[in-house]
């Protein structure tokens, strides 16, 4: 694949940009493809680049030094992470995992940074997925202590969906219900029974390797 066509599938905001902001970002962007469960950027390492899922899936974690471990969110193909660390000028707060094998887009900080400088339209699409980011966070430290375990998986799914931060041309996203259960941090077999409840409900399908989304709202507002 063209890398034009890379980043018109896996990046919303390319579109946005003029020929030769386009053109700009073609030369500098890179590719890289990474094994299911490889180190895609370390905790406390200099942010160098926004970082972009063409495919795959990977998650963003914290962990302690005793190897307790907190998982923060997933990233399907087509999102975007790390712009908080690049507009701050910071160390990477988070480790960035390959849940499966994925292929991570790098834009370097400095062109990351001349768009910022020149475009309007990449100006506005980072604040609208700034703001977006809050509201998913806020969310789940809500969900994280107040619902019960059928309703995690329901929000974490639904986080997956979310039409600005990972936008999907489908309903349907390729992730086991180990992946899930990684990224709802409950157990496998748990995983299975809330899948097997919100599938009775009609809101998703399970399919091997793969969950068919059939209510999106529901999913957000389940056990509410």
């Amino acid at each position: 694949m063209k890398v034009k066509d890379s980043l018109q599938e896996a990046a919303a905001w390319f579109a946005l940009l003029s020929a030769d902001q386009q053109e700009r970002v073609q030369r500098d962007v890179s590719f890289t493809q990474y094994p299911a469960g490889a180190m895609i950027e370390r905790k406390g390492e200099k942010a160098y680049a926004w970082l972009g899922v063409l495919s795959g899936l990977v998650k963003v974690s914290v962990g302690t030094s005793d190897g307790k471990l907190a998982s923060l969110t997933g990233v399907p193909a087509g999102g975007w992470i790390g712009e908080g660390s690049l507009l701050k000028s910071e160390r990477r707060k988070y480790d960035v995992v390959a849940l499966r094998e994925s292929t991570i887009i790098r834009l370097p900080v400095a062109t990351f940074d001349w768009l910022l400088d020149i475009s309007i339209p990449f100006n506005r699409y980072l604040l609208h997925q700034l703001n977006e980011r809050v509201a998913q966070f806020i969310g789940k430290a809500e969900y994280d202590r107040l619902l019960a375990p059928d309703a995690r998986v329901a929000r974490c799914l639904a986080e997956l969906f979310n039409p600005l931060l990972y936008p999907c041309k489908t309903m349907r996203l390729d992730i086991t219900q180990e992946e899930i259960g990684y990224l709802a941090r409950i157990s496998r077999q748990r995983t299975n029974q809330a899948l097997r409840t919100l599938e009775a409900a009609q809101l998703l399908k399970v399919e091997y390797g793969a969950v068919q989304v059939l209510n999106l709202d529901g999913l957000k507002h389940y056990g509410l």
